[in-house]
């Protein structure tokens, strides 16, 4: 239980490392749904899962403010 409780933080780790970067390349200070996506990209299932759902959130949002929105949404802030 311990070996892989220490997997999954080492894990959630490098997965949030690897989106500040992401961040970080594209000259962003926040991370969006589309670094997540590129964090998915080595699981074809979970990518096509996270792609539906942006678009499904990009669709409500755009209704919600009747307007077509520029960029996703942010989800976290980098903190620097």
């Amino acid at each position: 239980m311990t070996a892989v409780a220490d997997l999954t933080f080492k894990f959630a780790e490098q997965l949030g490392h690897d989106l500040e970067l992401f961040a970080q390349h594209a000259n962003r200070k926040s991370i969006n749904i589309d670094d997540v996506i590129i964090a998915a990209h080595r699981n074809d299932d979970v990518a096509s899962k996270l792609r539906a759902l942006s678009r499904k959130l990009t669709k409500t949002n755009d209704q919600q403010q009747g307007r077509k929105r520029k960029k996703a949404a942010n989800i976290v802030t980098v903190g620097q």
